[in-house]
């Protein structure tokens, strides 16, 4: 067993339940595209890492999708908020004997292997690591040891979560990946021309 662990959260890719705010611009079979190549684009850049690899689903399990049986620990979110499972998450992770986690979203175009390999290497000497999203949230956020606080009291999907999440930080080391765009809204993928090839468009 390796002692670093990357968590992902997916959603299963379905028609009309994924991407919905952006949806309510493109549509659904669109929202979807777009979904599933952003869930490749993670898949791939997870696959290479050099650590252990889990992947919560949000609704069951899937034994045949493009996460490999055998690269991939697969498991069931537990929780009735975001911050309950990323807290489940990563205290089944720390029970399992990992020392590092990194928990990371499946939603980024710009995710590189260097972004989870910097996170890695930034708990050598910090107790927290946190990637910023353009939207106020985060996309990226790894520790050493449960931190409970980070995972209540916040208004998931806001742009509050970033500032709230750092101050429940305050007392610890943490350091600070560069800022990087989920893509939740047509705004965050308007000028972005590989995504915008998948659009559907009607004559």
């Amino acid at each position: 067993m390796h002692k670093n662990l990357i968590i992902t959260f997916t959603r299963n890719p379905e028609l009309g339940k994924v991407k919905t705010r952006l949806a309510k611009t493109i549509g659904d079979q669109s929202a979807l595209n777009i979904y599933t190549f952003l869930l490749e684009h993670t898949e791939k850049t997870i696959r290479n890492i050099d650590s252990d690899k889990a992947v919560y689903y949000s609704v069951s399990i899937r034994e045949k999708d493009i996460w490999d049986n055998k690269t991939y620990q697969k498991h069931q979110q537990q929780g009735n908020d975001l911050g309950v499972r990323m807290q489940n998450a990563f205290k089944a992770g720390f029970a399992a004997g990992y020392k590092k986690i990194v928990i990371v979203g499946s939603d980024l175009f710009d995710l590189q292997p260097k972004h989870l390999n910097e996170a890695f290497k930034a708990l050598d000497k910090n107790d927290a690591v946190i990637g910023p999203a353009e939207d106020g949230g985060y996309y990226l956020l790894g520790m050493k040891t449960i931190l409970p606080s980070v995972f209540e009291t916040k208004e998931w999907g806001t742009d509050t979560v970033f500032n709230n999440t750092i101050k429940d930080l305050q007392n610890f080391k943490t350091y600070h990946l560069e800022k990087l765009n989920d893509i939740d809204t047509f705004e965050d993928m308007e000028h972005n021309s590989t995504l915008k090839k998948l659009l559907i468009t009607h004559d």
